[in-house]
């Protein structure tokens, strides 16, 4: 039986930047191709470049590193073929799926997985591509993300925060400041003031290590 083929950008050793679990060094793993081109990307170099894995090679490569954490990011992930197999096949460590929000996650929702599910604000471009049942499908160990580009961005975060009760469903909600476009100390201003109970979100690994792949 032929195995799985998987389109790879890149695998990385570093530690997480971003949400509640920041700061714990993983294991990335970073899927070519995405079906979203936001204004604000900082991983285009995803959208095409990439080399050929076999389940087989990446099971080993995963199984190999001594961290508990593996993170799956892009591009999209959940666009690529097979990913649900991937998934069911990595024993013993916990998986981060980072997604863009536009793809149903339910499949993708495993004892040991945990989806960081963005929700794509009007500054991104790419509003009209969110799936908005997977405000009903995030479980309290998922977390929810925006990348906030405007003060537009903010006021439509929070009007969406209030109107599906987000607040109440017990998930992680992070806000995250688009540099260059938005100081983070504008954001951070705005969530104090409103006294918006979110968590203030930052890609700490771009201020240790700067805007650059491989960390």
């Amino acid at each position: 039986m032929s195995q799985p083929i998987f389109l790879i950008n890149e695998i990385f050793t570093s530690i997480e930047g971003e949400t509640s679990y920041q700061g714990i060094p993983m294991l990335f793993i970073r899927f070519t191709g995405c079906n979203l081109r936001c204004k604000y990307c900082d991983t285009k170099y995803a959208y095409e470049e990439g080399e050929e894995y076999t389940l087989k090679n990446l099971l080993k490569i995963v199984e190999n590193s001594e961290l508990g954490f593996v993170h799956i990011t892009g591009g999209e992930p959940l666009i690529q073929n097979n990913l649900v197999e991937l998934l069911k096949s990595i024993k013993g460590k916990k998986i981060l799926i980072e997604t863009n929000g536009s793809v149903d996650i339910r499949a993708f929702q495993f004892e040991n997985t945990v989806l960081i599910t963005d929700m794509k604000t009007p500054g991104s471009g790419e509003a009209d591509k969110n799936h908005f049942k997977n405000l009903d499908y995030l479980r309290k160990c998922d977390e929810l993300k925006f990348v906030i580009v405007d003060r537009n961005d903010y006021i439509w975060a929070k009007a969406l925060i209030e109107k599906h009760n987000l607040l109440e469903k017990g998930f992680v909600i992070n806000l995250s400041p688009a540099i260059p476009y938005l100081e983070p100390s504008e954001l951070a201003d705005w969530i104090v003031k409103d006294n918006l109970k979110v968590r203030f979100n930052l890609q700490i690994h771009k201020f240790i290590w700067g805007d650059r792949r491989g960390v």
